[in-house]
């Protein structure tokens, strides 16, 4: 049913079909008209819209009422299958010769059919250089980025490039309040400490997470960071801080970027 890496036999075919022998290749694309023209411009050349898949499981973990806990069962769960995802993502890409993946979408979808599965979908249009260079990240896989096309270009017009995509996440059970404590807390405008020690240590946890990524591709920095919180389907105090960014890296190591010019207006 599959071939290596996780890519269906069907998907296989519709990427040997964007390669036909002696025929102009037909690329497909998720990018606007101005990002694929400036893709373009940045000189990079669209070869197909990739994607990778994963069904998964999403199992359970108990948590004490009342305290501040990570969910560490459901934080694995949700880091795997982001990263199966990803990974399959990239693989289509390395079948087209791909030195990168730009506008990538990472969605989750719950599914009707089964309370506890979700799909975790990875989308995102492959691209190659036109010139050679060493575009691929220290892994050997082509970049990823979830940059828009105009800031994609700019980055590239900048100097620089982008090694992949970094994402950390956390899923945290944040305790109930005692009851007489939130009696006594009706009509009074007072800070609930345990709610802001909850938010604050789950959110650290995810963009520790998220650095820690960036530093095994040896970037220099994360552009683009969004930092979310995901309630799905576990209740009203149990939520995922999801940090996710692109990771990049000057051209040269003796890069530095031209300060713009000043241009004072014309006088009579």
């Amino acid at each position: 049913m599959t071939v290596a890496e996780g890519i269906p036999e069907d998907a296989m075919q519709r990427l040997s079909h964007m390669q036909p022998e002696g025929k102009t290749p037909l690329f497909t694309s998720d990018l606007s008209v101005n990002e694929f023209l400036l893709v373009r411009e940045a000189g990079f050349r669209p070869l197909g819209l990739v994607l990778g898949s994963s069904i998964y499981h999403v199992g359970f973990q108990l948590a004490r009422w009342g305290r501040n806990q990570e969910l560490d069962v459901l934080s694995t769960a949700m880091y795997h299958a982001r990263e199966l995802a990803m990974t399959r993502m990239e693989a289509e890409a390395d079948v087209l010769g791909a030195d990168g993946i730009v506008g990538v979408r990472l969605d989750i979808e719950f599914k009707e059919f089964g309370s506890d599965l979700a799909e975790f979908i990875a989308v995102g249009t492959a691209v190659k250089a036109e010139k050679p260079g060493e575009w691929r990240n220290n892994t050997g896989k082509p970049f990823t980025s979830d940059l828009s096309g105009q800031d994609f270009w700019t980055l590239v017009q900048a100097g620089y490039a982008p090694l992949g995509m970094v994402m950390g996440t956390c899923v945290y059970h944040i305790a109930h309040q005692r009851f007489w404590k939130a009696v006594g807390n009706i009509g009074q405008n007072v800070e609930i400490p345990q709610f802001t020690q909850a938010l604050y240590d789950a959110r650290e946890l995810a963009m520790a997470r998220m650095q820690a990524e960036a530093e095994q591709l040896a970037a220099e920095g994360i552009v683009g960071v969004q930092l979310l919180s995901l309630p799905h389907r576990w209740g009203g105090h149990t939520t995922e801080f999801f940090a996710i960014g692109t990771a990049v890296k000057p051209l040269r190591a003796d890069h530095t970027i031209a300060k713009p010019q000043l241009v004072l207006p014309l006088t009579d």
